[in-house]
């Protein structure tokens, strides 16, 4: 989801340092609020928090992130056409985010795209975490695919890695990716630079 479909970064380094400022009295540099990506924010949050406040501070976060949503994150635009045009094509398609739950869900519903997904997989749904493959195998499992019938499209090292890890293909998408000059060393099927770009070439593997 994040950097992928949705520009969320600002929004997420906002929620995690109004928790921070607001229960440790301090703020974090966006590298080392990078460095607590990966798990859903319940886990996160617990290099920031005791786990005794986490009741509180999980209302906190997700009041934070509802509210600042439309101000803070955007749908990448063209995304919403590429989910559109990809189901009107009769394409199957999942969701798998590191995101918790509720957040996800909250971003889901704030850009009105849940309704294109079959399927999703977040970060509270999973025991091994990316850049296991878990999730993936998840989404197969539960649509019955083999790894020749899925890609998987992502813009984090954590993503290349699940999908060699699952046998699938990968498109990486370097749009907003954190990790850019990274990712784009890293061994994938194909890269695409811009939203543009990656709608044009699923339309010439779909015709």
């Amino acid at each position: 989801m994040d950097g992928t479909l949705t520009q969320t970064n600002q929004l997420i380094y906002d929620s995690f340092n109004y928790i921070a400022q607001k229960y440790a009295g301090r703020t974090y540099t966006i590298p080392e609020i990078h460095a607590m990506f990966g798990p859903p924010e319940e886990e996160a949050l617990l290099e920031i928090v005791r786990p005794d406040q986490m009741d509180e501070v999980m209302k906190d976060y997700l009041a934070f992130y509802r509210t600042h949503h439309s101000q803070l994150a955007r749908l990448f635009p063209g995304i919403e056409d590429i989910l559109r045009y990809t189901k009107e094509c009769g394409k199957t398609l999942a969701l798998f985010t590191g995101k918790g739950t509720h957040t996800t869900r909250i971003t889901l519903q704030e850009f009105h795209i849940d309704k294109y997904f079959d399927f999703v997989v977040t970060g509270n749904d999973v025991v091994n975490r990316k850049p296991s493959p878990e999730g993936l195998q998840k989404i197969m499992e539960h649509f019955a695919l083999q790894p020749n019938e899925v890609l998987m499209v992502g813009d984090a090292v954590s993503d290349v890695k699940a999908a060699h890890e699952a046998g699938v293909k990968i498109a990486v998408v370097v749009w907003d990716s954190y990790a850019k000059d990274i990712v784009m060393q890293m061994k994938s099927d194909y890269i695409f630079h811009d939203v543009g770009e990656f709608h044009d070439w699923l339309k010439k593997q779909f015709s």
